[in-house]
């Protein structure tokens, strides 16, 4: 086996030598959503910001929902690494290629439900309403590859390549860009055109990715894919517990997200596209600071599979350290550059002036949510998926009871407090249930 360890000592250099790959695939990601936000914002009708906002909420409601394909993946292989049983991993991989295509199917014939719900939700006008259905008619075609994008991204994780998901993310999201870039700047094809870069862009970087690991697979591990002893009853409920937690964690995660594009609706579209801008400063930072808890997950799952506490309590003390230092650094950039920021996504005076009076909320954020950020990836990394389950439960539950009370009194800003309150509840509750993840040594 050619494959590196992860050292007993786990220093933040360490760390950031595996998150640094990890940061700029997370760059690319929210780049995509800026760019996308940029196209709408200056084609001079909010009604297409409004549109990609609401119906790109949806989809990612939808898709991160069975972000479990790569949390669960992670903490499982990791774990699996840890005691070099290769052979299990393999099979890991396969039944979880398997719960993508049955979860696909699902909601691809789900979609003239989806569809309903959205128009009887979201109280647009026709014009709006018309151009979400398209956006979401094109997007949701993507599920396919963008759920097996997950598993594989996880299984590099996991096995400590981080250089190699990174580089199959940056793709995924350079071709997005280029191709929505060219379908709405040079075919003049608006929402339509962002949502077919996305389609497009997915279905190649997933033929890509396959090959790839494929052949990682035979060279590394020198086993070959097999359906061999893969349907054994004990390890589709363990993949299923840990799964299913995952997923209804995430489901109320981005709920809570969708529900901040719905009482934004409800103050009015001009608030609804100032709020997608100002979430893509949000989205950015997460991201970026999604590097700490994405390369954390694989070396928690490791330290978990080997019983070694010290590595473990190193790597959560260091990750958070420089998540936080981080989130500093990030709020410090909005603050020289927020301005020249919101000019280059939109060129509508009336929401670079809504955005300008909510900055405060962007400055603020990153600090305060880089907590629950990081312990997100040690709960994931330590398969400990029922607390993380029961700590969104409850944050979202307060979240919302928060919102509607601030948003009545407060407006806008009234919701953007109710987010930085939300962040720091998921801190509480996930430090609430930490002793769960000790006891696993």
């Amino acid at each position: 086996m050619a494959i590196k360890n992860y050292p007993v000592n786990i220093t933040r250099k360490q760390i950031i030598i595996l998150s640094i790959p990890v940061f700029f695939s997370n760059l690319a990601i929210p780049l995509v959503g800026i760019v996308d936000t940029g196209l709408m914002g200056n084609l001079g009708d909010s009604r297409y910001l409004a549109a990609t906002s609401i119906a790109a909420s949806i989809m990612t409601m939808i898709i991160w929902s069975f972000g479990f394909l790569r949390m669960g993946t992670v903490g499982i292989v990791a774990q699996l690494f840890a005691r070099s049983d290769y052979r299990e991993i393999v099979k890991t991989l396969i039944r979880n290629f398997l719960i993508a295509i049955f979860v696909s199917i699902l909601i691809l014939s789900l979609k003239p439900i989806i569809l309903k719900i959205t128009e009887d939700y979201f109280l647009t006008s026709n014009d709006t309403s018309e151009l979400i259905k398209t956006y979401i008619s094109i997007r949701i075609l993507s599920l396919p590859a963008e759920l097996t994008i997950y598993i594989l991204i996880g299984f590099f994780l996991g096995i400590q390549k981080t250089n190699i998901s990174s580089l199959f993310i940056i793709l995924l999201s350079a071709l997005n860009i280029i191709l929505s870039s060219y379908f709405v700047l040079s075919l003049n094809l608006n929402v339509f055109g962002v949502a077919l870069g996305t389609l497009i862009a997915s279905y190649i970087t997933v033929f890509l990715f396959l090959i790839f690991t494929y052949k990682f697979i035979l060279k590394r591990f020198q086993i070959y894919p097999s359906f061999q002893r893969l349907f054994i009853t004990s390890k589709f409920l363990k993949l299923f517990s840990i799964n299913f937690n995952i997923f209804i964690r995430t489901l109320f995660l981005t709920f809570s997200f969708l529900w901040i594009t719905f009482l934004g609706a409800k103050l009015g579209e001009d608030f609804l596209a100032v709020n997608a801008i100002l979430m893509q400063f949000v989205v950015f930072a997460a991201f970026f600071l999604d590097a700490y808890a994405f390369s954390t997950e694989g070396i928690i799952g490791f330290a978990v599979g080997k019983r070694n506490l010290r590595s473990f309590w190193l790597a959560v003390n260091n990750s958070i350290q420089l998540s936080f230092f981080t989130a500093i650094m990030i709020s410090i950039l909005y603050l020289l550059f927020f301005k020249q920021l919101i000019n280059l996504i939109t060129d509508v005076e009336i929401l670079r002036f809504i955005a300008y009076k909510h900055a405060i909320w962007i400055f603020i954020l990153p600090p305060v949510a880089s907590f629950c950020y990081q312990l997100d990836g040690i709960f994931i990394g330590s398969s400990q998926t029922k607390e993380i389950r029961n700590a969104m439960m409850i944050s979202v539950t307060l979240f919302i009871v928060t919102s509607l009370y601030l948003t009545k009194y407060f407006g806008n800003h009234g919701l953007w407090l109710s987010l930085t309150i939300f962040m720091i509840l998921r801190s509480i509750t996930l430090n609430f249930f930490f002793k769960k993840i000790i006891k696993r040594f």
